[in-house]
């Protein structure tokens, strides 16, 4: 069992009155980490501690700050192993899972790094004739960031790299999933050297996250909000965000479709799907939810699909070298067979697999899906995936934005204008070619449109995200005024 606390002002402190909270490995049922429990309070403090810093963080020159972001880069790769030993014990996730995450992170922090130069303004035409004016970017304080458990390395990382090499200060708020993956992140960067209570983590019990969330969004200093996580999550902190009048960036639900053309490479798209469709037990907001297949090689791709899929190895992730490990819970499996059930009850048929007795679930493939079926609608959020059959462009196009949500997506086409096309009409954020539907790298705008989120992470949009605006102008001559 691994233990840790709060982190709070460059300091590991308990939780008020040392409330603790168990995460159970999803596996063995055992206690994976028992993890403090914030409160109000504590919440409060961490924020506290963020103003504090923030003067003398954002007085820090840029060089300095890309500085501790590269060292904090190293540090979270030469702890990969521990990383990842903590991820497959709190979330299920296999061994690899852990150390990718831990790459593509540490590829984050360094993307940031780059950014601390890159925060510009511009000079802009005034209509005196001796006046300066000028557009500037400056930080916007302290900012709440609020990380899933999915690829809790990657994504907790993302919430807090930008806004500090923006020259905010930042509080993480760790998912009740992984308390300890989170709090790791927060002593990387404490280890690579940045000042005390420039970067706060804290975790809370399940039933505290209502007024925990609530008050460190309310916090008179925090700035700015972001999360990762469910569109019914969401839709909380958007509504909490604009009451108290602070900007968030939301990356939330996805049900992404994969467009497989009738002139496709079939053997690339059946690769793609496979990655798409079950890396990470299908816990991804961009995982492949639904493969949109032309009638012309539709059974062909799933000839294809299925070898694929059985290829894949299956088993518990604390014992064994897998390719596909557990999912986060239980209730994930049982949403999942609920989907599954229904989807069969109205006429669907399954490719491969069956309904998940454990959380250790093979993958599944649900041919012939309808608007009936509530898997053609809901995320699954697991290593379930619908095959949904069109005839020809058009209706591909229109059974792939039949979705509340825009997150990522993909075509497959050997016709680049063709596919280009169809990509450009499709309502998501994110559209690859040729190319998975589960991509991330650090420098693009990462983030969705519909019920998936708004805002974007990433490079110079993330910038924008992080700063507040501003006009200012000096006068160097006589103004004429009116009065």
């Amino acid at each position: 069992m691994f233990e840790t606390s709060l982190l709070i002002g460059g300091k590991d402190v308990a939780a008020k009155d040392s409330k603790t909270f168990d995460r159970i490995n999803p596996v063995t049922g055992e206690v994976a980490t028992r993890a403090a429990a914030a409160s109000v309070e504590d919440i409060n403090k961490a924020c506290d501690a963020a103003a504090e810093a923030f003067p003398a963080w954002s007085a820090l020159g840029p060089q300095a700050r890309r500085a501790h972001l590269l060292k904090a880069a190293n540090v979270l790769r030469a702890k990969a192993a521990d990383f990842s030993k903590v991820l497959v014990a709190e979330c299920g996730a296999t061994a690899g899972w852990g150390f990718f995450n831990c790459a593509l992170a540490a590829g984050m922090l360094e993307e940031a790094a780059a950014m601390t130069t890159q925060v510009l303004g511009e000079v802009i035409p005034s209509d005196e004739p001796h006046t300066l004016a000028m557009g500037i970017r400056q930080p916007a304080g302290v900012v709440f960031g609020m990380a899933p458990w999915n690829a809790p390395v990657i994504l907790g990382v993302r919430a807090i790299a930008t806004p500090l090499a923006c020259d905010n200060t930042v509080v993480l708020k760790a998912s009740e999933m992984c308390p300890l993956t989170h709090k790791m992140i927060g002593d990387a960067l404490v280890e690579a050297g940045l000042p005390d209570g420039v970067v706060n983590v804290i975790s809370h019990a399940a039933e505290d996250a209502p007024k925990v969330v609530e008050a460190g969004i309310a916090h008179p200093a925090v700035r700015r909000v972001n999360f990762t996580g469910s569109t019914r999550v969401g839709r909380i902190i958007g509504e909490l965000s604009a009451r108290h009048f602070k900007p968030c960036v939301l990356e939330l639900g996805g049900k992404a479709p994969m467009v497989i053309m009738d002139d496709a490479d079939l053997d690339v798209a059946a690769g793609c799907a496979t990655f798409g469709a079950f890396m990470n037990q299908g816990q991804i907001c961009m995982s492949t939810e639904r493969i949109i297949l032309d009638n012309a090689i539709a059974d062909d791709f799933l000839a294809r699909f299925k070898t694929r899929t059985e290829g894949l190895s299956v088993g518990d992730p604390n014992t064994e070298n897998v390719v596909i490990g557990a999912v986060v819970n239980q209730s994930t499996v049982d949403r999942c067979n609920e989907l599954i059930d229904d989807a069969v009850a109205k006429g669907a048929r399954l490719v491969t697999g069956t309904k998940g007795q454990t959380t250790v679930m093979a993958p599944v493939i649900v041919d012939g899906v309808t608007r009936e079926m509530r898997i053609y609608s809901e995320e699954s959020f697991g290593p379930v995936v619908s095959v949904i059959r069109s005839n020809g462009d058009e209706e591909a196009l229109k059974l792939a934005n039949d979705t509340e949500y825009g997150l990522s997506a993909a075509v497959f086409s050997r016709n680049i204008p063709r596919a280009m096309a169809m990509a450009q009409k499709i309502d998501s954020g994110i559209c690859h070619i040729n190319s998975p539907t589960v991509q991330d790298l650090a420098q693009m705008p990462f983030g969705g449109v519909k019920a998936s989120g708004y805002g974007r992470f990433g490079g110079k949009w993330g910038v924008h995200e992080f700063t507040e605006t501003r006009w200012l102008t000096i006068e160097m001559g006589e103004r004429h005024l009116p009065i």
